[in-house]
């Protein structure tokens, strides 16, 4: 589930460049705002009856608050976190950044949720800090300015998608997968559907030539790389750990910049070295305690 996670997000951050701007011709076709609106209005309209039927779990102020922490802090602010972030950096590099998040979940579940800290994770969570810093040194970006704007917008979204998974898993856990994502999809509907209009979407589908084509790349990632992708995350969290979890960013960089230099990106050296680095801090954090406290028993 994990690896499969890897392949479909790390797929993700192409599918919305590919929205953007046309491979071919480098046309502009939708716009940062539109394609995450979009990417929200389908994903969400594909569980909307779903959620209709299980909007009953809503019992409380407590349980509409956890539901809507995981509909707008793991879907809804990170879509369009991630595509501003693509205005500016390489889809590679936003997938390897997107490698803070299991070190945002252990500090947020540790921090917020009493969750216990184990001196090894405590050092893998510094040798990632070490790698995501070398990230940043190496970085090559599309576009030179507001470059740091791009960086720290993919960051905030993974403290967004952290801070989902440890609701998920503390808060929630009593909840079947399908209820949580189907019930979170379903609160951002329509906010999606305003900006749908806001943003004037349906007329860039109506004058823009490449529109169709965009379309198609956006479906894929809203139905397979968001929807779907979600609720088999969502198993994840409930069949595992917070950490464990959110551990499947460690392996998207890995697809990310694979798929982003068979599109033409360049990945420099630096960035290849520190993302070994993160992975090494993912290793200490996540499997060597566990393989310790096997060993014990």
């Amino acid at each position: 589930m994990l690896l499969l996670l890897a392949i479909v997000w790390g797929s993700s951050f192409i599918l919305m460049k590919r929205g953007m701007v046309d491979k071919a011709t480098q046309e502009a076709i939708f716009n940062n705002n539109q394609v995450a609106t979009l990417r929200m209005l389908l994903a969400a309209g594909v569980f909307l009856p779903i959620g209709l039927r299980y909007i009953r779990i809503v019992k409380n102020k407590q349980m509409f608050f956890n539901l809507a922490g995981v509909a707008f802090l793991g879907n809804f602010l990170p879509a369009f976190l991630f595509t501003f972030a693509e205005t500016g950096i390489s889809s590679g590099y936003a997938g390897m950044l997107n490698s803070c998040t299991p070190i945002f979940t252990l500090l947020i579940g540790t921090w917020l949720f009493r969750q216990p800290l184990i001196k090894l994770q405590i050092f893998g969570v510094l040798i990632g800090t070490i790698g995501i810093i070398g990230l940043v040194n190496g970085v090559a970006v599309v576009d030179t300015s507001g470059r740091w704007y791009h960086v720290f917008a993919v960051v905030c979204a993974t403290i967004c998608y952290a801070s989902s998974v440890n609701i998920i898993r503390h808060n929630l856990g009593h909840l079947k997968p399908i209820q949580v994502t189907s019930v979170a999809f379903t609160f951002s509907f329509l906010p999606a559907l305003v900006l749908f209009f806001i943003f004037h979407v349906p007329s860039t589908i109506a004058t823009n030539d490449y529109a169709p084509t965009a379309l198609i790349y956006i479906s894929l990632l809203a139905i397979i790389g968001t929807a779907l992708a979600v609720l088999l995350f969502n198993h994840l969290i409930n069949r595992s750990s917070a950490l464990f979890a959110s551990s499947v960013t460690y392996f998207i960089p890995v697809v990310a910049v694979i798929i982003g230099y068979l599109d033409g990106e360049i990945i420099s050296g630096m960035q290849v070295i520190s993302m070994i680095v993160i992975l090494l801090g993912v290793f200490l954090a996540n499997a060597l305690p566990k393989i310790k406290r096997k060993s014990k028993q």
